[in-house]
């Protein structure tokens, strides 16, 4: 049976609302300069005008499945043919078909361990290990393997010839080591974990740490582990949300685990003292607790201001120093990010009394002072602007010089006085690293870039294709062998100058 012909009336409606938009700009564009029509409306009449429409064109497009939604950074989600997510059949079918070419055992390598910790030794996302090639081919550095990988946003550490990374695999969160030679998967440590989120993302968050052959790692709802780094055996295992009697954070726990010494120091963020805590690294009982602040996504780093040795961690709503022994109180400072507790990016110690906060969501950057006094200490802050928002990503610093990204684009500071340098370049919400002088770039799209740190101007020399889809996982460097991850793909690239080149 036919259905009936579209009376007149409906013929008319349908075709007011094919004409009403092109019509209604015209007109919009026409007048846009006119006296009090153009207070009202201009440009900006013209792009709310358009929105509906464009929700009205986009909706059944997302909806049928021909693109899909993705927040990617900014404000606005973006539109993408796929979203980035582990592909577990392939992960599960190329573990498989390599295992048989795995090596049992990786031998230790005869350099001292250094990528140890999240963003570097120092977590300052600086690499002295060796000079790296800064000369880099038309299509980029040499591509040592590429292979798919679990969900989350963790980084990887690397010692003893392995690359050590947290990653989701179906229902459980998996800690995994990696031949950083060729890639094959060693070994894998997994427990029933499943962090979902829908804006952030799905998986584990904070980077392992490796100390003296044993791997630390924290999962996102608060599983702490620590394992045999040659061959994954769990020595011990504590869920720091529930012993703490802390919740969980919104987009899941993400600060890394810190050693000092004979301590684990991790932030639950727990009520009456158990905020931030120190575990027995080889055992993992509890040795001391403190502060009652929520947590944040920032990770602890150990630093040395103001001539005293301290754990710098950043809560919800202030910074501040912790003396490493006992966890006392030594300075605070307060530190509130817009839109609530957004904490993410890591402090940036400036020198030896000095350190950077900076975050997005419209709040800037402040340059922080700690002075030793007769009773202690105290915290000024020195100077606040808005010319940085590190946003998902952390800054690095050089000759007086801050680099970040402020949202998505590269900007550069004068770390004494907080006034901008120079801004250009867009790299999405990715994340940098500091190396020979230049910055090496993972952007938010998978992109990888080289840009001297320059701090007269922008100044990229490179950039290619290394992993695809949202990338917001930072890179590791270590033996010149750069390891990069997102939620569905790992790579590493060789960075290492040749060594004809070194000796010339």
């Amino acid at each position: 049976m036919t259905s009936p012909a579209p009376t007149q009336s409906k013929l008319k409606l349908r075709l007011a609302i094919w004409l009403l938009p092109p019509l209604g700009l015209i007109l919009l564009w026409r007048f846009r300069g006119f006296g009090l029509f153009r207070k009202i409306f201009g440009t900006l009449g013209i792009l709310l005008y358009c929105l509906p429409y464009t929700v009205l064109i986009l909706w059944p497009v997302v909806k049928s499945g021909v693109l899909k939604v993705e927040m990617r950074g900014g404000y606005i989600p973006s539109l993408t043919r796929a979203k980035t997510l582990p592909d577990f059949d392939a992960l599960e079918a190329d573990r498989q078909s390599k295992a048989k070419a795995a090596p049992k055992n990786v031998a230790a390598v005869a350099r001292a361990a250094y990528w140890t910790d999240f963003r570097g030794p120092n977590r300052d996302g600086r690499y002295d290990e060796q000079p790296i090639l800064t000369n880099w081919p038309a299509g980029g550095p040499r591509l040592l393997w590429r292979q798919p990988i679990g969900g989350g946003y963790a980084s990887f550490v690397v010692a003893e010839g392995r690359a050590f990374t947290i990653e989701q695999r179906r229902s459980q969160e998996v800690v995994t080591a990696y031949d950083v030679a060729t890639g094959h998967e060693l070994w894998a440590y997994g427990y029933e974990a499943e962090f979902q989120e829908e804006m952030g993302g799905d998986g584990p968050r904070a980077t392992p740490t490796y100390r003296d052959g044993r791997v630390y790692s924290l999962g996102a709802v608060g599983e702490l582990v620590c394992l045999d780094a040659a061959t994954g055996k769990p020595f011990w295992r504590r869920n720091i949300l529930r012993e703490n009697h802390a919740d969980d954070l919104y987009y899941g726990l993400a600060a890394s685990p810190l050693i000092v010494e004979d301590k684990v120091i991790v932030t639950p963020g727990g009520p009456a003292g158990r905020s931030v805590c120190a575990y027995q690294r080889l055992s993992g009982e509890p040795l001391w607790g403190a502060l009652d602040d929520s947590q944040a996504y920032s990770s602890p780093m150990l630093v040395t201001l103001a001539g005293q040795r301290q754990a710098l961690i950043v809560s919800e709503q202030r910074a501040v120093g912790l003396g490493v022994e006992d966890g006392k109180l030594l300075w605070e400072t307060p530190w509130v990010v817009q839109m609530k507790n957004r904490n993410i990016a890591q402090p940036l110690p400036l020198g030896a009394n000095r350190f950077l906060l900076s975050a997005g969501y419209g709040t800037g950057c402040e340059a922080v002072e700690i002075v030793k006094e007769a009773t202690g200490f105290s915290a000024r802050t020195v100077w606040r602007n808005k010319f940085l928002k590190n946003k998902f990503t952390s800054s690095v610093y050089l000759d007086g010089c801050i680099y970040g990204l402020d949202e998505d684009i590269l900007t550069c500071l004068d770390a004494e006085t907080g006034q901008r340098k120079w801004k250009g370049g867009r790299y999405g919400y990715g994340q940098l690293l500091l190396a020979s002088g230049h910055l090496v770039i993972l952007c938010g799209d998978g992109d990888l870039a080289l840009a001297r740190a320059n701090p007269d101007h922008p100044d990229e020399l490179a950039r290619c294709s290394a992993i695809k889809g949202k990338t917001w996982n930072n890179p590791a460097l270590a033996g010149g062998r750069l390891l990069v991850r997102n939620a569905a793909e790992m790579a590493c690239f060789d960075l290492s100058i040749p060594p004809l080149a070194a000796a010339r």
